[in-house]
């Protein structure tokens, strides 16, 4: 059993809702995690940042809510096969996490011009091998190519029976091609390929459109109370 360290237990304003205070109480793996005590840990809602894990304990609100899809069951919706449809010349490459100029430009362009920035500094190479790539668990890259030319990443967090999606990033020059929704249905075919059981999509938040689509991906379950729950499935499905 990996034992912890709670490194930070900073409380700051919630990122995601104007009003509330977020808390996430970063936790320092002594030991190593294997992929069986990984699926563990996402089971109960946890997340990785660089070297650590946290799980949401914010004061006075419960509106982040873990979100996995059961990748045998996922059905695309028409729109997300359009998105897949949209983009035959796109190569799927996975391998090793890498760092670029180009995945630092990809990174703070698609932060900037999405208004998901905090501030108007981007990162540098330091930064981002510390958040992204320095890692306590099997970490793999999912590279988006267009003529050799990377136009998305994806960060992926794998156990022995699921993989977490850490953060994806695409170019926002290419955002006809709907990358964003690509790379996930994507992402749950290799998945599926690797036979894996579960996609955790992150954290679900129904009033912030930025963490509100993955609700648009079905069949999926919300850990609420803590316990899973899965979804009613939309009218029109």
């Amino acid at each position: 059993m990996t034992r912890f360290l709670v490194v930070s237990d900073l409380h700051e304003d919630c990122p995601y809702l104007d009003g509330q205070v977020a808390r996430l109480p970063l936790r320092m793996p002594l030991t190593g995690i294997s992929g069986e005590e990984f699926d563990a840990l996402l089971e109960e809602g946890d997340r990785r940042f660089g070297p650590f894990l946290y799980r949401t304990a914010c004061p006075t609100c419960d509106a982040c809510e873990p979100i996995r899809v059961p990748i045998a069951d996922f059905v695309a919706s028409r729109s997300q096969r359009r998105a897949v449809k949209k983009n035959p010349d796109v190569e799927v490459v996975i391998g090793d996490p890498e760092v670029s100029a180009r995945h630092i430009e990809i990174y703070n362009r698609h932060l900037r011009e999405r208004g998901l920035a905090r501030t108007e500094e981007g990162i540098g190479e330091a930064a981002y091998r510390l958040h992204l790539l320095k890692t306590c668990v099997d970490t793999r890259e999912v590279r988006y190519l267009v003529d050799g030319r990377l136009v998305a990443t994806s960060i992926l967090d794998f156990g022995k029976n699921s993989a977490s999606s850490v953060y994806h990033a695409f170019d926002p020059d290419e955002s006809a091609r709907s990358l964003g929704v690509f790379s996930v249905v994507k992402e749950i075919a290799l998945c599926k390929e690797l036979g894996m059981s579960w996609y955790y999509l992150g954290l679900y938040v129904k009033d912030c459109a930025r963490l509100a689509y993955k609700a648009q991906y079905h069949p999926h379950q919300r850990r609420v109370d803590g316990a899973w729950r899965t979804a009613a499935l939309p009218e029109h499905a």
